[in-house]
């Protein structure tokens, strides 16, 4: 019998005791009907299609492990079902969307989206099949272009909610591309927590990926920065703090619980101020759900945010939108190989991430909290209690979100390492102030562009 693999290798040359692959977490990657985590997931509403997507034909999709169909019924109703009928199991993509309904291809049962039996043709008029049996649906809403759904119990059902990102005044709303990623969700959620990651994958070892708005790089990215991570009323704030010459710049990234990025590009560098303002905040560009379809494949959904009157270049440029995301996006390998992008870093840790083998450490700290705020949801849940991010009635109208990029005019401190402390805390400053009071961010709010 072999020994334990041990955690920490101690000398030179010493793979041979390192080959035993642990298991991977599975209350925390595991998705599907049962598991914690997948029952954890299925107490919010999940994004589960775009809107365009359904015309004249059922769509089969896989979401947490289950086979499902979502149509659009010819009233103009979306719907959410199982997707092998309850008759004799043949799968509704291949139904028909008539009379107020989806009706199976193999003996005609009509089902509406409510997974309400509304014909069972060839049965006798005295049938009372389709008054005692029901389909397995889910409810589903419709919203900017998104299809959601409700895949939790029933009895646990909670109202749609709307977060302030979706009604900012001066910023217009849009659908972005859908991208798959050939990996477990956590690993993709852990990347929206490690701002430290831009520095070197974005940066140092793929070059400076993100320009300004005439196409120069952001060479700022190369600055590791000042890094913090503060707990949120709706999950977490990631910030790194860079100084910017004469301006402090604070980068802030937000997770949202329990499977949402709230992401900001990074704005022209040094910032135009408002008249008379030496700070300025801008808004963050993506609003992005990580949707398992199983344990090994997750879905993204976006909502872009642009400023009126300009270019979305998350919905009009999808090879711009899908470069870093997507497998390829006709890059080939060994383009990926020389220039990796957030694709290849996260199909890169397996198809699920093994936390036994992980070293984390202090740069570490917003994947530690994440993983953490998961386990407490999963344990709110096995205690009868909702989860961060749950709101019943009445919710927050809007629900305040808080990744707010924030830049400032402050002038270098004497010393380096005075001057590493005044960045930390300006950044802090920016952070708290957005925590204590999520309307201050209107006094400083600016349009980039305008």
């Amino acid at each position: 019998m072999t020994s334990p693999k041990p955690a920490f290798l101690t000398q030179t040359y010493d793979g041979y005791h390192h080959r035993d692959i642990p298991s991977e977490d599975i209350d925390l990657t595991h998705v599907g009907p049962g598991t914690p985590a997948g029952e954890y997931l299925r107490r919010f509403w999940q994004p589960v299609a775009h809107s365009d997507d359904l015309k004249d034909l059922p769509v089969r999709i896989r979401i947490l492990g289950e086979d499902l169909v979502v149509f659009r019924d010819d009233a103009g109703r979306a719907g959410l079902l199982e997707l092998h009928c309850c008759h004799r199991g043949t799968s509704l993509e291949y139904g028909k969307i008539e009379d107020g309904g989806l009706r199976c291809c193999y003996h005609g049962w009509l089902f509406d989206i409510s997974g309400k039996i509304l014909e069972t043709p060839g049965e006798p008029e005295t049938s009372t099949l389709k008054d005692r049996l029901y389909h397995g649906a889910y409810p589903v809403h419709e919203y900017k272009g998104l299809v959601f759904a409700y895949m939790g119990p029933p009895d646990k059902f909670h109202p749609f909610p709307i977060y302030d990102a979706y009604t900012a005044p001066g910023m217009t709303l849009a659908v972005g591309t859908k991208n798959v990623k050939d990996c477990n969700w956590l690993q993709v959620m852990d990347n929206v927590v490690d701002p430290v990651h831009e520095a070197f994958l974005h940066a140092r070892i793929s070059n400076v990926q993100f320009t300004d708005s005439e196409g120069q790089p952001i060479d700022a990215l190369l600055d590791v920065g000042a890094f913090d991570v503060l707990e949120s009323p709706i999950g977490l704030m990631c910030c790194v703090t860079r100084r910017i010459d004469g301006h402090i710049w604070s980068h802030n990234v937000e997770y949202i619980a329990p499977n949402i990025g709230h992401i900001p590009l990074p704005p022209d560098l040094p910032p135009e101020y408002n008249e008379g303002q030496d700070q300025v905040c801008f808004h963050p560009t993506l609003f992005r759900w990580r949707v398992p379809q199983d344990d090994t494949t997750t879905l993204e959904f976006t909502f872009t945010r642009t400023p009126e009157g300009q270019v979305d270049e998350y919905t009009n440029n999808p090879e711009f939108a899908t470069m870093a995301q997507n497998a390829g996006a006709a890059r080939p390998y060994e383009d990926r190989q020389r220039y990796p992008a957030d694709y290849d870093a996260q199909v890169g840790q397996r198809e699920i991430a093994v936390h036994g083998l992980e070293h984390l450490a202090s740069t570490d700290k917003g994947v530690i909290m994440m993983r953490r705020m998961i386990r407490d949801g999963i344990r709110a849940i096995a205690e009868g209690r909702d989860p961060v991010g749950v709101f019943r009635y009445p919710p927050p109208d809007p629900i305040p979100t808080y990744g707010y990029e924030t830049a400032a005019k402050v002038p270098p401190a004497l010393t380096p390492e005075e001057d590493d402390r005044l960045i930390r805390e300006t950044g802090l400053r920016f952070a708290t102030g957005y925590l204590e009071e999520p309307s201050a961010k209107s006094k400083y709010l600016k349009i980039q562009g305008q």
